[in-house]
C-alpha cells in the first residue's frame, strides 16, 4: 500500500527539535547496529589472539572508507533534490530525481570498483602494510570490494527514505545490514573456522540486505522511484553532480585524514596501527549519533528551504549545534569511566592499551567540533553551498591535520599524534559553525530582498 501524498514536507511543520531528535534517534539505531556489528567483528578477530589480522582489518577499514565516501556523496545529492521537491510539493519530480539518482548511484560505484580493485595492494603498501598484515588485508578487500554497488544502492535509498520523512524505514536498512553480519560473523568466523575471510563474507552478505531492505522501502512503500529514462537521467545529471561531486570530494577529505594519520602512527609499530584498528570501531559505536544527525539534518533544512522557511533552518542549526555539545560531553565521560573495560575487551595491552587509553580520555574530545563541522557541513549541501564543505573539509583534511598529527607525533609519539588530531579538528569546527549560520544569514536576507 502506498503511502499517502502531502502538499507541504513533513519538517515544515511543528518542533525544529522534536524532527531533530525523531529523526536522530531512529536514524542512530540503524547506524548504531552496523558500528556495533563492526566492533563486534573486531572484537572476533581480536580473541583469535594475532595481532596481525587485527592491523589487517585495520588497514582494510581504511581503504573500504574511500568507497563510503564517495557512496555517501551520491546519497546526499540524491536526497537533497529529493527533500526540495517535497518539501515544495512537487512528488513527481522529487520520484523522478530518484530514479535518476538511482541509475547513477550504481554506475559510479561500478566505476569506482573496477578502477580501484587492482590497485588494492599498492594502497596498502602506502599506507604502510607489509608481510602478513598485507596479504591478509588484501584478501579481506578482494572479498568485499565487488560488493560496493550494492552498499551505494542501500545508502541512496536509505537517503530516499529520510527525504520523506520516513525515518523508521532509513533506520530498518542499516539495522537489517547489521542484523545479517552479527548472525552470520561467528558462525563464519569461529564455526566454520574462516577467521578474517568470514568476516569478509558476513560483510557482503550483510550488503545484500541493506540494499534489499532500501528497495523495498523506497518502491513497495513509498512509491518514490520514478521509471528510470535515459533520457531523463542525462538531463538530471548536472543537477545531481552539482551536489554529488563536492559532497564526494568532502567526504573523501575524511579518509584521506585518517590515511595520513595511519600511514604516520604505523611507523611506531603493528601495536599502534592494532590500536588504530579498535579506535576506528570504537567511534562509530560511541558518536554514532553524530553520523545519524548528520544525516537528519539534510531533509530538514532541504524541506523548509524549498517551502522558503528560512527562520526554521536556523533554528535546526542551533538545535542541532546544541545537541552534538550535550552528547558529545556525555559519550567522553562514559569513554572515561569505561576505557578500563575497553581494554580488557579487546585484550588489548603494551603501546595499544596506552594509545586506547590515551583516546578515551583526551582524544574523544575532537567530536565535540567534528559534530559541529557534520552540522555545518549538511547545511552547505542543502543550501547551495556545497563548495564550502569541500573548503572546510579538505582545510581540515590538510592544514588541519597533516601538521598537527606529523609534527604531534614526532614531538609527542602515538598521544602526541592523537593530541595535534584534536588541535585542529576544534581550529576547523568552530570555524564551521560560524560560516553556516553566515549562509543562512545571507540567504534570508537575499530571501527579503527579493
Amino acid at each position: 500500500m502506498n503511502a499517502p501524498q502531502r502538499t507541504r514536507g513533513t519538517f515544515t511543520e511543528g518542533s525544529i527539535m522534536r524532527h531533530v531528535v525523531t529523526m536522530t534517534a531512529t536514524g542512530s539505531i540503524g547506524l548504531m547496529a552496523v558500528f556495533v556489528v563492526d566492533l563486534l567483528s573486531l572484537l572476533y578477530i581480536s580473541w583469535l589472539g594475532d595481532p596481525h589480522l587485527t592491523a589487517a582489518v585495520g588497514f582494510a577499514t581504511q581503504i573500504s572508507f574511500f568507497f563510503i565516501s564517495v557512496n555517501i556523496g551520491m546519497s546526499i545529492a540524491v536526497s537533497a533534490l529529493m527533500s526540495r521537491d517535497l518539501g515544495a510539493g512537487n512528488r513527481e519530480r522529487a520520484r523522478r530525481y530518484c530514479a535518476s539518482g538511482l541509475t547513477h548511484t550504481i554506475i559510479v560505484a561500478l566505476l569506482v570498483t573496477a578502477v580501484a580493485l587492482p590497485f588494492r595492494r599498492p594502497l596498502l603498501s602506502l599506507l604502510g602494510a607489509s608481510g602478513q598484515v598485507l596479504d591478509v588485508a588484501d584478501t579481506f578487500l578482494l572479498i568485499t570490494v565487488p560488493a560496493n554497488a550494492l552498499m551505494a544502492i542501500g545508502m541512496s535509498m536509505s537517503g530516499a527514505l529520510r527525504s520523506v520523512g520516513d525515518a523508521k524505514r532509513s533506520m530498518y536498512v542499516t539495522l537489517w545490514g547489521g542484523v545479517m553480519t552479527a548472525a552470520l560473523d561467528p558462525l563464519l568466523i569461529f564455526g566454520l573456522d574462516m577467521g578474517v575471510n568470514g568476516a569478509a563474507i558476513a560483510t557482503v552478505l550483510s550488503r545484500v540486505a541493506f540494499a534489499g531492505v532500501g528497495l523495498w522501502g523506497v518502491m513497495h512503500v513509498h512509491d518514490l522511484i520514478a521509471r528510470p529514462r535515459w533520457r531523463e537521467a542525462v538531463r538530471d545529471l548536472r543537477p545531481l553532480m552539482a551536489i554529488a561531486l563536492p559532497a564526494i570530494a568532502t567526504n573523501l577529505a575524511a579518509p584521506v585524514a585518517t590515511s595520513w594519520a595511519l600511514h604516520v602512527l604505523a611507523q611506531f609499530g603493528e601495536e599502534t596501527v592494532a590500536a588504530m584498528a579498535i579506535i576506528d570501531r570504537l567511534i562509530p559505536v560511541a558518536f554514532g549519533v553524530l553520523f545519524a544527525l548528520s544525516g537528519t539534518v539534510g531533509p530538514i533544512i532541504g524541506q523548509n528551504w524549498g517551502a522558503g522557511l528560512h527562520h526554521r533552518i536556523t533554528r535546526t542549526l542551533t538545535d542541532c549545534f546544541m545537541l552534538v555539545a550535550v552528547y558529545t560531553m556525555v559519550v567522553w565521560l562514559l569513554l572515561w569511566l569505561g576505557s578500563p573495560l575497553i581494554l580488557k575487551m579487546f585484550a588489548a595491552r603494551g603501546e595499544t592499551a596506552d594509545l586506547v587509553l590515551f583516546f578515551c580520555r583526551v582524544g574523544a574530545a575532537q567530536w565535540l567540533f567534528l559534530g559541529c563541522l557534520f552540522v555545518a557541513n549538511a547545511a552547505f549541501n542543502n543550501l547551495g553551498f556545497a563548495f564550502l564543505s569541500t573548503v572546510f573539509n579538505w582545510g581540515r583534511a590538510t592544514l588541519g591535520t597533516i601538521p598537527f598529527v606529523t609534527l604531534g607525533a614526532r614531538w609527542g609519539g602515538p598521544e602526541g599524534g592523537l593530541l595535534g588530531i584534536v588541535l585542529g579538528a576544534a581550529i576547523v569546527g568552530l570555524a564551521s559553525i560560524a560560516a553556516a549560520y553566515w549562509v543562512t544569514s545571507r540567504l534570508e536576507k537575499r530571501s527579503k530582498l527579493a
